[in-house]
């Protein structure tokens, strides 16, 4: 059995069969990778086992990111990828969080290189982790309004310049004075 077989039997025995409203609702291997759909309140317990037991190893935290599913529910999909660094196994944690309730629990006190990650997901999406020792904007300015990573968040656009609009663009281009 490779690492990451082993990985799955022990996930399996210590929270049972991947099924909806589990601890573990699916696996899903695609093209030599392996996700497991975690639900969000058991994430911190599975994180926890998967770190603790040695065995498994999984002490590396390689980043955490989300992405905005808009419209469809649950909203955001929390990434969470894990690295075993004796075998050289990766494994992916997806959390499916509702857009109603943006809530996670903050897994510093697991993986201390979380802290910065999480305070993006809060800066870009909106996502709020509780227990957070330092959560408060990251890259956008503090009185910034919205969430840019968001699908809904208003866009800024510039009209394309053809030879057709030309003339019309250009009259509102705002060049310097002389």
């Amino acid at each position: 059995m490779t690492h990451i077989q082993d990985t799955l039997a022990a996930l399996t025995a210590q929270f049972g069969e991947p099924a909806a409203g589990s601890a573990l609702e699916a696996v899903v291997e695609f093209r030599g990778e392996t996700s497991v759909v975690v639900a969000r309140s058991a994430l911190l317990e599975v994180l926890a086992f998967l770190k603790d037991t040695p065995e498994l190893g999984y002490t590396f935290l390689a980043y955490l990111s989300a992405w905005d599913a808009w419209p469809a529910e649950p909203r955001f999909n929390v990434i969470y990828q894990l690295r075993e660094m004796q075998n050289s196994t990766a494994l992916r944690l997806k959390v499916l969080v509702p857009g109603e309730d943006p809530v996670l629990p903050t897994v510093t006190g697991l993986f201390i290189n979380a802290d910065w990650h999480e305070r993006e997901m809060f800066d870009m999406f909106g996502l709020k982790i509780t227990g957070h020792p330092d959560l408060r904007r990251i890259l956008m300015p503090a009185d910034w309004e919205g969430y840019p990573l968001r699908r809904d968040y208003p866009l800024g656009y510039e009209e394309v310049e053809f030879t057709f609009n030309f003339e019309e663009i250009e009259k509102k281009k705002p060049y310097a004075k002389e």
